[in-house]
Protein backbone atom coordinates (compact mmCIF):
# COMPACT_ATOMS: atom_id res chain seq x y z
CA UNK A 1 0.00 0.00 0.00
CA UNK A 2 1.73 3.12 -1.29
CA UNK A 3 0.45 6.07 0.74
CA UNK A 4 3.53 8.76 -0.27
CA UNK A 5 2.51 11.57 -2.39
CA UNK A 6 5.26 13.40 -4.25
CA UNK A 7 6.03 15.40 -7.58
CA UNK A 8 6.32 12.11 -9.13
CA UNK A 9 2.99 10.33 -8.35
CA UNK A 10 1.77 13.38 -8.97
CA UNK A 11 2.47 13.35 -12.40
CA UNK A 12 1.75 9.66 -13.09
CA UNK A 13 -1.88 9.51 -11.49
CA UNK A 14 -2.17 12.89 -14.34
CA UNK A 15 -0.98 11.41 -16.81
CA UNK A 16 -2.91 7.96 -16.29
CA UNK A 17 -6.57 9.97 -15.28
CA UNK A 18 -6.28 11.20 -18.58
CA UNK A 19 -6.45 7.84 -20.32
CA UNK A 20 -8.84 6.41 -18.26
CA UNK A 21 -12.54 6.58 -17.40
CA UNK A 22 -12.71 7.24 -13.29
CA UNK A 23 -15.67 5.73 -11.50
CA UNK A 24 -15.72 8.79 -9.56
CA UNK A 25 -14.03 12.39 -9.88
CA UNK A 26 -13.86 14.31 -6.51
CA UNK A 27 -13.41 17.95 -6.93
CA UNK A 28 -12.23 19.66 -3.81
CA UNK A 29 -8.78 18.67 -1.82
CA UNK A 30 -10.36 19.46 1.53
CA UNK A 31 -11.23 17.33 4.77
CA UNK A 32 -14.84 16.68 2.22
CA UNK A 33 -13.18 15.91 -0.56
CA UNK A 34 -10.41 13.62 0.38
CA UNK A 35 -12.79 12.00 3.03
CA UNK A 36 -14.93 11.59 -0.38
CA UNK A 37 -11.82 9.95 -2.34
CA UNK A 38 -11.15 7.93 1.18
CA UNK A 39 -14.91 6.77 1.29
CA UNK A 40 -14.81 6.00 -2.51
CA UNK A 41 -11.52 3.91 -3.37
CA UNK A 42 -12.23 2.00 -0.12
CA UNK A 43 -14.89 0.73 -1.43
CA UNK A 44 -12.97 -0.66 -4.79
CA UNK A 45 -14.22 2.35 -6.99
CA UNK A 46 -11.59 3.92 -9.60
CA UNK A 47 -10.79 7.38 -7.50
CA UNK A 48 -9.54 10.51 -9.17
CA UNK A 49 -9.57 13.85 -6.65
CA UNK A 50 -8.50 17.48 -8.65
CA UNK A 51 -7.57 20.50 -6.03
CA UNK A 52 -7.02 23.64 -7.64
CA UNK A 53 -4.16 24.70 -5.50
CA UNK A 54 -3.10 22.88 -2.31
CA UNK A 55 -4.42 20.28 0.10
CA UNK A 56 -5.99 22.03 3.41
CA UNK A 57 -5.70 25.04 0.56
CA UNK A 58 -9.57 26.18 2.10
CA UNK A 59 -11.42 26.03 4.53
CA UNK A 60 -10.18 22.98 6.16
CA UNK A 61 -6.96 24.82 7.65
CA UNK A 62 -8.63 27.68 9.44
CA UNK A 63 -10.63 25.74 11.67
CA UNK A 64 -10.31 25.69 15.58
CA UNK A 65 -9.16 22.65 15.11
CA UNK A 66 -11.57 21.31 17.57
CA UNK A 67 -13.58 17.78 16.69
CA UNK A 68 -16.44 18.77 18.74
CA UNK A 69 -19.25 16.97 20.63
CA UNK A 70 -22.33 18.58 19.69
CA UNK A 71 -22.64 20.69 22.43
CA UNK A 72 -23.96 23.91 20.89
CA UNK A 73 -26.32 22.21 18.59
CA UNK A 74 -27.86 20.55 21.87
CA UNK A 75 -28.18 23.73 23.12
CA UNK A 76 -30.36 24.40 20.11
CA UNK A 77 -32.72 21.74 20.35
CA UNK A 78 -30.84 19.59 17.83
CA UNK A 79 -30.07 16.37 18.67
CA UNK A 80 -30.03 14.41 15.80
CA UNK A 81 -27.05 16.57 14.58
CA UNK A 82 -25.54 16.97 18.10
CA UNK A 83 -25.49 13.40 18.70
CA UNK A 84 -24.16 12.55 15.05
CA UNK A 85 -21.31 14.98 15.39
CA UNK A 86 -20.77 13.01 19.22
CA UNK A 87 -20.43 9.65 16.99
CA UNK A 88 -17.80 11.17 15.33
CA UNK A 89 -15.81 12.20 17.14
CA UNK A 90 -15.69 9.00 18.94
CA UNK A 91 -14.65 7.61 16.00
CA UNK A 92 -11.45 10.01 15.15
CA UNK A 93 -10.78 9.96 18.98
CA UNK A 94 -10.85 5.79 18.98
CA UNK A 95 -10.41 4.25 15.96
CA UNK A 96 -9.61 6.58 13.01
CA UNK A 97 -7.41 9.10 13.75
CA UNK A 98 -6.04 8.49 17.29
CA UNK A 99 -2.59 9.60 16.35
CA UNK A 100 -3.70 13.32 15.37
CA UNK A 101 -6.41 14.24 17.99
CA UNK A 102 -6.14 14.69 21.86
CA UNK A 103 -8.41 15.10 24.87
CA UNK A 104 -8.21 18.76 25.52
CA UNK A 105 -9.63 20.02 28.75
CA UNK A 106 -11.75 22.60 28.76
CA UNK A 107 -12.46 25.39 31.50
CA UNK A 108 -15.56 27.79 31.86
CA UNK A 109 -14.83 30.77 34.60
CA UNK A 110 -17.82 31.05 36.93
CA UNK A 111 -18.41 34.59 38.35
CA UNK A 112 -20.44 35.56 41.12
CA UNK A 113 -23.96 36.80 40.20
CA UNK A 114 -23.79 34.71 37.12
CA UNK A 115 -26.47 31.91 35.99
CA UNK A 116 -24.83 28.66 36.36
CA UNK A 117 -27.02 26.93 34.01
CA UNK A 118 -24.22 25.66 31.72
CA UNK A 119 -23.64 22.74 33.94
CA UNK A 120 -26.92 21.30 32.89
CA UNK A 121 -25.43 21.52 29.20
CA UNK A 122 -22.50 19.71 29.86
CA UNK A 123 -24.12 16.57 31.31
CA UNK A 124 -26.39 16.78 28.61
CA UNK A 125 -23.23 16.60 26.41
CA UNK A 126 -21.66 13.93 28.69
CA UNK A 127 -24.91 12.13 27.77
CA UNK A 128 -23.90 12.07 24.48
CA UNK A 129 -20.70 11.05 24.96
CA UNK A 130 -21.99 8.17 26.66
CA UNK A 131 -24.61 7.35 23.99
CA UNK A 132 -21.79 7.85 21.26
CA UNK A 133 -19.76 5.32 23.16
CA UNK A 134 -16.66 6.89 23.71
CA UNK A 135 -15.14 5.89 27.01
CA UNK A 136 -15.00 8.41 29.95
CA UNK A 137 -10.80 7.11 29.45
CA UNK A 138 -10.81 9.42 26.74
CA UNK A 139 -13.43 12.19 27.58
CA UNK A 140 -13.94 12.27 31.33
CA UNK A 141 -17.45 13.47 32.74
CA UNK A 142 -17.73 17.23 33.81
CA UNK A 143 -17.03 18.52 37.37
CA UNK A 144 -17.27 21.87 39.02
CA UNK A 145 -14.00 23.11 40.13
CA UNK A 146 -13.19 25.32 43.09
CA UNK A 147 -11.44 28.91 42.63
CA UNK A 148 -7.85 27.99 43.24
CA UNK A 149 -8.33 24.96 41.06
CA UNK A 150 -9.53 26.80 38.24
CA UNK A 151 -6.70 29.88 38.66
CA UNK A 152 -3.97 27.19 38.52
CA UNK A 153 -6.04 25.25 35.02
CA UNK A 154 -6.06 28.75 33.61
CA UNK A 155 -2.62 31.26 35.37
CA UNK A 156 -4.23 34.02 33.29
CA UNK A 157 -7.46 34.45 34.82
CA UNK A 158 -8.55 36.95 36.86
CA UNK A 159 -9.43 36.42 40.47
CA UNK A 160 -11.82 39.46 40.16
CA UNK A 161 -15.12 38.11 41.18
CA UNK A 162 -14.14 34.52 40.35
CA UNK A 163 -15.85 31.67 42.43
CA UNK A 164 -14.75 28.36 40.40
CA UNK A 165 -15.14 26.72 37.21
CA UNK A 166 -16.19 23.91 35.48
CA UNK A 167 -14.37 21.48 33.52
CA UNK A 168 -15.33 19.51 31.04
CA UNK A 169 -13.33 18.20 27.76
CA UNK A 170 -13.61 18.17 24.09
CA UNK A 171 -11.32 16.74 21.41
CA UNK A 172 -9.28 18.51 19.55
CA UNK A 173 -6.99 17.98 16.21
CA UNK A 174 -3.39 18.27 16.81
CA UNK A 175 -3.77 20.00 13.47
CA UNK A 176 -6.72 20.29 10.64
CA UNK A 177 -4.26 20.63 7.79
CA UNK A 178 -2.67 17.49 8.80
CA UNK A 179 -6.07 15.19 8.99
CA UNK A 180 -6.55 16.40 5.84
CA UNK A 181 -3.28 15.29 4.06
CA UNK A 182 -3.64 12.02 5.62
CA UNK A 183 -7.07 11.69 4.26
CA UNK A 184 -5.48 12.47 1.46
CA UNK A 185 -2.60 9.66 1.70
CA UNK A 186 -4.75 7.11 3.15
CA UNK A 187 -6.98 7.40 -0.03
CA UNK A 188 -3.90 7.20 -2.23
CA UNK A 189 -2.82 4.29 -0.36
CA UNK A 190 -6.38 2.73 -1.69
CA UNK A 191 -5.37 3.68 -5.41
CA UNK A 192 -7.21 7.19 -5.44
CA UNK A 193 -5.50 9.60 -7.80
CA UNK A 194 -4.40 12.88 -5.71
CA UNK A 195 -3.51 15.63 -8.15
CA UNK A 196 -3.10 18.91 -6.33
CA UNK A 197 -2.85 21.82 -8.77
CA UNK A 198 -5.45 20.86 -10.82
CA UNK A 199 -7.78 23.41 -11.76
CA UNK A 200 -11.21 22.66 -13.20
CA UNK A 201 -12.57 25.00 -15.57
CA UNK A 202 -15.53 23.67 -16.80
CA UNK A 203 -17.42 20.58 -14.74
CA UNK A 204 -20.06 18.08 -16.32
CA UNK A 205 -21.58 14.56 -14.45
CA UNK A 206 -19.32 12.55 -16.63
CA UNK A 207 -16.26 14.80 -16.51
CA UNK A 208 -14.20 17.75 -16.06
CA UNK A 209 -11.79 20.11 -18.58
CA UNK A 210 -9.27 20.97 -16.35
CA UNK A 211 -5.92 23.22 -16.46
CA UNK A 212 -2.78 22.57 -14.72
CA UNK A 213 -1.15 25.61 -13.29
CA UNK A 214 2.52 24.02 -12.76
CA UNK A 215 2.44 23.39 -16.87
CA UNK A 216 -0.08 25.91 -18.31
CA UNK A 217 -1.72 22.64 -20.11
CA UNK A 218 -5.20 21.47 -20.32
CA UNK A 219 -7.09 18.43 -20.19
CA UNK A 220 -9.73 16.23 -19.84
CA UNK A 221 -10.70 13.99 -17.10
CA UNK A 222 -13.84 11.56 -17.85
CA UNK A 223 -15.76 9.69 -14.76
CA UNK A 224 -19.33 8.07 -14.10
CA UNK A 225 -20.24 10.31 -11.48
CA UNK A 226 -18.65 13.45 -10.46
CA UNK A 227 -19.04 14.91 -6.87
CA UNK A 228 -18.72 18.51 -5.98
CA UNK A 229 -16.59 19.23 -2.67
CA UNK A 230 -15.63 22.51 -2.36
CA UNK A 231 -16.95 24.00 0.05
CA UNK A 232 -17.74 27.58 0.13
CA UNK A 233 -16.71 27.91 -3.25
CA UNK A 234 -19.20 24.91 -4.63
CA UNK A 235 -21.54 27.73 -6.13
CA UNK A 236 -18.61 27.91 -9.19
CA UNK A 237 -19.36 24.82 -10.07
CA UNK A 238 -22.76 24.12 -9.49
CA UNK A 239 -26.58 25.97 -9.25
CA UNK A 240 -25.86 25.98 -5.11
CA UNK A 241 -26.89 29.15 -3.16
CA UNK A 242 -25.05 29.60 0.26
CA UNK A 243 -24.79 31.78 2.80
CA UNK A 244 -21.09 31.79 3.91
CA UNK A 245 -20.14 32.96 7.25
CA UNK A 246 -16.52 34.22 8.50
CA UNK A 247 -14.60 32.62 11.52
CA UNK A 248 -11.70 34.54 12.34
CA UNK A 249 -8.86 33.36 15.23
CA UNK A 250 -5.75 35.52 16.59
CA UNK A 251 -2.45 33.55 17.47
CA UNK A 252 -1.05 34.37 20.68
CA UNK A 253 1.33 33.45 23.17
CA UNK A 254 0.06 30.99 25.34
CA UNK A 255 2.56 31.34 28.46
CA UNK A 256 2.03 35.22 27.74
CA UNK A 257 -2.07 34.92 28.30
CA UNK A 258 -1.63 32.89 31.01
CA UNK A 259 -2.49 29.87 28.99
CA UNK A 260 -1.22 26.15 30.05
CA UNK A 261 -2.73 23.14 28.95
CA UNK A 262 -6.56 23.39 29.49
CA UNK A 263 -8.66 25.66 26.81
CA UNK A 264 -10.84 28.57 28.22
CA UNK A 265 -14.40 28.72 26.84
CA UNK A 266 -15.50 32.66 27.53
CA UNK A 267 -19.17 33.90 27.80
CA UNK A 268 -19.65 36.79 24.63
CA UNK A 269 -21.18 39.17 27.25
CA UNK A 270 -25.11 40.27 26.41
CA UNK A 271 -25.23 36.73 24.13
CA UNK A 272 -26.75 33.65 24.65
CA UNK A 273 -25.34 30.52 24.10
CA UNK A 274 -22.06 32.68 22.16
CA UNK A 275 -18.48 32.15 23.40
CA UNK A 276 -15.34 32.91 22.77
CA UNK A 277 -12.03 30.20 22.93
CA UNK A 278 -8.82 30.62 24.03
CA UNK A 279 -7.42 27.31 22.83
CA UNK A 280 -3.48 26.13 23.41
CA UNK A 281 -1.23 24.09 21.08
CA UNK A 282 1.62 22.02 21.01
CA UNK A 283 4.18 24.46 19.85
CA UNK A 284 3.77 27.13 22.74
CA UNK A 285 1.14 29.54 20.71
CA UNK A 286 -3.15 29.58 21.28
CA UNK A 287 -5.44 30.29 18.83
CA UNK A 288 -8.38 33.23 20.50
CA UNK A 289 -11.31 32.65 18.42
CA UNK A 290 -14.24 32.76 17.16
CA UNK A 291 -16.46 35.01 15.26
CA UNK A 292 -19.53 34.30 13.09
CA UNK A 293 -19.66 37.16 10.42
CA UNK A 294 -21.86 37.05 7.29
CA UNK A 295 -19.78 38.08 4.11
CA UNK A 296 -20.65 38.46 0.51
CA UNK A 297 -17.12 38.09 -1.09
CA UNK A 298 -15.55 34.71 -1.34
CA UNK A 299 -11.84 35.16 -1.23
CA UNK A 300 -9.06 32.27 -1.67
CA UNK A 301 -7.49 33.33 1.52
CA UNK A 302 -9.88 35.47 4.05
CA UNK A 303 -8.21 37.95 5.90
CA UNK A 304 -9.32 38.80 9.39
CA UNK A 305 -11.03 42.64 9.64
CA UNK A 306 -9.96 44.72 12.13
CA UNK A 307 -13.64 44.31 14.20
CA UNK A 308 -13.21 40.98 14.50
CA UNK A 309 -9.47 41.92 15.94
CA UNK A 310 -11.32 44.28 18.30
CA UNK A 311 -13.97 41.66 19.49
CA UNK A 312 -11.70 39.20 20.13
CA UNK A 313 -9.28 41.11 22.21
CA UNK A 314 -12.17 43.18 24.23
CA UNK A 315 -14.06 39.74 24.52
CA UNK A 316 -10.91 37.47 26.16
CA UNK A 317 -9.11 40.48 28.13
CA UNK A 318 -12.69 40.62 30.12
CA UNK A 319 -12.35 37.28 31.83
CA UNK A 320 -8.00 37.61 32.15
CA UNK A 321 -5.76 38.96 34.59
CA UNK A 322 -4.81 42.23 32.15
CA UNK A 323 -6.04 43.50 29.01
CA UNK A 324 -4.92 41.80 25.48
CA UNK A 325 -3.76 44.39 23.46
CA UNK A 326 -3.02 44.29 19.42
CA UNK A 327 0.56 43.38 20.30
CA UNK A 328 -0.38 40.35 21.69
CA UNK A 329 -1.10 39.44 18.25
CA UNK A 330 1.69 37.69 16.67
CA UNK A 331 -0.69 35.96 13.64
CA UNK A 332 -4.37 35.87 12.78
CA UNK A 333 -6.43 33.50 10.14
CA UNK A 334 -10.07 33.42 9.28
CA UNK A 335 -12.24 30.67 7.52
CA UNK A 336 -15.73 30.90 5.63
CA UNK A 337 -18.23 28.27 6.52
CA UNK A 338 -20.55 27.07 3.51
CA UNK A 339 -23.84 27.15 5.63
CA UNK A 340 -26.64 26.18 3.17
CA UNK A 341 -28.95 29.92 2.21
CA UNK A 342 -31.91 30.32 4.62
CA UNK A 343 -33.51 32.69 6.63
CA UNK A 344 -32.02 34.33 9.75
CA UNK A 345 -28.28 35.10 10.73
CA UNK A 346 -25.42 32.66 10.08
CA UNK A 347 -24.27 32.09 14.02
CA UNK A 348 -27.76 30.31 13.64
CA UNK A 349 -28.05 28.37 10.51
CA UNK A 350 -27.95 24.74 10.55
CA UNK A 351 -24.41 23.03 10.20
CA UNK A 352 -26.55 19.96 8.68
CA UNK A 353 -25.18 19.24 5.52
CA UNK A 354 -26.79 18.32 2.30
CA UNK A 355 -26.17 16.26 -0.75
CA UNK A 356 -27.59 17.50 -4.42
CA UNK A 357 -27.87 16.41 -7.81
CA UNK A 358 -27.79 19.37 -10.51
CA UNK A 359 -29.58 18.77 -13.93
CA UNK A 360 -25.96 18.05 -15.51
CA UNK A 361 -25.64 15.02 -12.94
CA UNK A 362 -22.95 16.67 -10.80
CA UNK A 363 -23.44 15.34 -7.09
CA UNK A 364 -23.04 18.71 -4.40
CA UNK A 365 -22.01 17.91 -0.72
CA UNK A 366 -22.14 21.11 1.35
CA UNK A 367 -22.74 22.34 4.69
CA UNK A 368 -21.61 20.14 7.24
CA UNK A 369 -18.52 20.64 9.71
CA UNK A 370 -15.65 19.04 9.98
CA UNK A 371 -15.86 16.47 12.94
CA UNK A 372 -18.85 15.43 10.67
CA UNK A 373 -17.11 15.01 6.91
CA UNK A 374 -16.82 11.07 7.33
CA UNK A 375 -20.75 10.91 7.18
CA UNK A 376 -20.49 13.76 4.40
CA UNK A 377 -18.36 11.55 2.37
CA UNK A 378 -20.15 8.61 2.82
CA UNK A 379 -23.91 10.11 1.72
CA UNK A 380 -22.11 11.91 -1.11
CA UNK A 381 -20.53 8.42 -2.35
CA UNK A 382 -23.90 6.84 -1.62
CA UNK A 383 -25.38 9.11 -4.28
CA UNK A 384 -23.62 8.50 -6.66
CA UNK A 385 -25.32 4.67 -6.72
CA UNK A 386 -21.92 2.64 -8.34
CA UNK A 387 -21.81 0.28 -5.34
CA UNK A 388 -23.79 -1.75 -3.12
CA UNK A 389 -20.65 -2.04 -0.76
CA UNK A 390 -21.03 0.15 2.67
CA UNK A 391 -19.18 2.78 3.65
CA UNK A 392 -15.87 1.10 5.22
CA UNK A 393 -14.30 4.11 6.78
CA UNK A 394 -15.23 4.18 10.15
CA UNK A 395 -12.69 1.13 10.59
CA UNK A 396 -9.91 2.56 8.65
CA UNK A 397 -6.93 4.30 10.21
CA UNK A 398 -5.01 7.35 8.77
CA UNK A 399 -1.77 7.28 8.11
CA UNK A 400 0.62 7.58 10.99
CA UNK A 401 4.40 7.77 10.37
CA UNK A 402 5.69 10.66 11.65
CA UNK A 403 9.64 11.38 11.06
CA UNK A 404 12.17 11.51 14.28
CA UNK A 405 12.94 15.09 14.93
CA UNK A 406 16.50 16.62 13.51
CA UNK A 407 17.41 19.70 13.24
CA UNK A 408 14.59 22.58 14.68
CA UNK A 409 13.44 25.48 11.76
CA UNK A 410 11.06 26.56 13.85
CA UNK A 411 9.13 25.67 16.68
CA UNK A 412 7.87 22.30 16.73
CA UNK A 413 8.83 22.11 13.12
CA UNK A 414 12.42 19.88 12.28
CA UNK A 415 14.13 19.76 8.93
CA UNK A 416 12.92 15.94 8.90
CA UNK A 417 9.45 17.45 9.12
CA UNK A 418 9.83 19.29 5.67
CA UNK A 419 11.60 16.85 4.32
CA UNK A 420 8.81 14.53 5.24
CA UNK A 421 6.13 16.65 3.54
CA UNK A 422 8.03 17.17 0.22
CA UNK A 423 8.30 13.22 -0.46
CA UNK A 424 5.42 11.56 1.35
CA UNK A 425 2.80 14.42 1.72
CA UNK A 426 2.41 15.91 -1.76
CA UNK A 427 4.31 19.44 -0.21
CA UNK A 428 5.60 21.27 -3.83
CA UNK A 429 6.43 24.30 -2.74
CA UNK A 430 7.37 26.17 0.10
CA UNK A 431 4.24 27.72 0.77
CA UNK A 432 2.79 24.13 1.14
CA UNK A 433 5.14 23.43 3.79
CA UNK A 434 4.79 27.14 5.62
CA UNK A 435 1.23 27.47 5.95
CA UNK A 436 -0.04 24.08 5.41
CA UNK A 437 2.12 20.87 6.22
CA UNK A 438 3.20 23.18 9.16
CA UNK A 439 1.68 25.98 10.67
CA UNK A 440 5.14 28.38 10.59
CA UNK A 441 3.38 30.78 8.51
CA UNK A 442 0.40 31.66 11.01
CA UNK A 443 3.38 33.86 12.63
CA UNK A 444 5.39 36.14 10.08
CA UNK A 445 8.54 36.13 11.60
CA UNK A 446 8.66 32.72 11.82
CA UNK A 447 7.91 32.30 8.14
CA UNK A 448 10.88 34.96 7.20
CA UNK A 449 13.54 32.97 9.16
CA UNK A 450 12.32 29.56 8.01
CA UNK A 451 11.73 30.40 4.56
CA UNK A 452 15.02 30.40 3.30
CA UNK A 453 15.49 27.08 4.96
CA UNK A 454 12.49 25.61 3.87
CA UNK A 455 13.60 26.69 0.29
CA UNK A 456 17.38 24.89 0.77
CA UNK A 457 15.78 22.04 1.35
CA UNK A 458 13.22 21.55 -1.51
CA UNK A 459 16.16 22.10 -3.77
CA UNK A 460 18.03 19.08 -2.57
CA UNK A 461 15.32 16.43 -2.19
Amino acid sequence: MNTSLNATRRAQDLEAAQREVADVLVIGGGVTGTGVALDAASRGLKTVLLEAHDLAFGTSRWSSKLVHGGLRYLAKGDVKLAHESAVERGILMTRTAPHLTRTLPMLFPLHAGANHFVMAGLKAGNALRIAAGTPASVLPRPRRVPKQEALALVPGLSPDRLTGGLLNYDGQLVDDARLVVALARTAAGYGARIITRAKVVVLQGDGAEVHDTLTGTTCTIRAKAVINATGVWAGTLAPVQLKPSRGSHLVVDAKAVGLSETALTIPVPGERNRYALLLPQSNGRAYLGLTDEPVDDIPDVPTVPESDVDFLLRTASGVLQRELTRADVIGSYAGLRPLLEAEGQTADLSRHHAVLTAPNGVITVVGGKLTTYRKMAADAVNATNLTQIPCRTKDIRLVDDRPRPTTPIAPGVTEADVVHAINHEGALDVDDILDRRTRIGLVAADREKAAPEIAKLLASV
